[in-house]
């Protein structure tokens, strides 16, 4: 059976279970990273060298780093569905993958940081306000990428949205100023009535 290292709370970790879950893929979770340790134990440095979550071990197969993983799986499962047969699309939502990991990542994660994983007191609100309002800047660009389409490679569900849809969740649940986006909004909604999102990304941000 497919193993997964990595704790429910990381983003990371929640690509991996929210592809699986989609999937509909059989998996082992154990609790690595923060406050569960382990990354650090010489065998997990042997699979992973950056002592990051999450780690998988599919049948003898070690892989990390998440958009890899999930590439992974959805070319193995979900071949023409969550990874699309049609080269076209399939790069449209590889572009989406990295979009979001390039330009959403770096910004909403000094957000994150600030108003979830740092007490009230120590916050610098300030920058957390101006970083706030960077995150909302480039989701302007997936507004506008939504354009006719339900999904960001188009009218279906594919890996690419699992990468977004990650950011996307965070994003509305931090207590900050939202720029009114109607087809991010929309698309959100969307999401939320999958029931692998429910169970993995819909959870409080801790």
């Amino acid at each position: 059976m497919l193993k997964v290292w990595g704790r429910v709370n990381s983003i990371n970790v929640q690509k991996v279970l929210w592809a699986l879950e989609e999937l509909k893929v059989p998996y082992e979770r154990t609790d690595a990273g923060m406050a569960f340790g382990v990354v650090n134990e010489p065998f997990y440095k042997k699979m992973n060298p950056n002592s990051r979550i999450p780690t998988i071990d599919d049948d003898g197969f070690i892989l990390w780093e998440s958009n890899a993983i999930v590439r992974y799986l959805a070319a193995k499962h979900g071949a023409g569905t969550l990874c699309p047969s049609d080269p076209k699309q399939r790069a449209d939502s590889d572009r989406w993958m990295d979009w979001a990991s390039n330009h959403i990542g770096p910004v909403i994660t000094p957000v994150f940081w600030g108003l979830i994983r740092t007490p009230a007191d120590k916050r610098n609100m300030a920058q957390i306000t101006a970083d706030a309002e960077k995150t909302g800047q480039q989701f302007q660009v997936l507004e506008q990428g939504l354009d006719g389409k339900d999904y960001v490679a188009g009218k279906s569900f594919t890996m690419g949205d699992i990468i977004v849809g990650v950011y996307v969740y965070r994003w509305y649940g931090l207590d900050v100023k939202h720029p009114t986006l109607p087809r991010v909004e929309a698309y959100y909604a969307r999401l939320q009535q999958r029931p692998a999102f429910q169970k993995h990304i819909m959870k409080p941000l801790t």
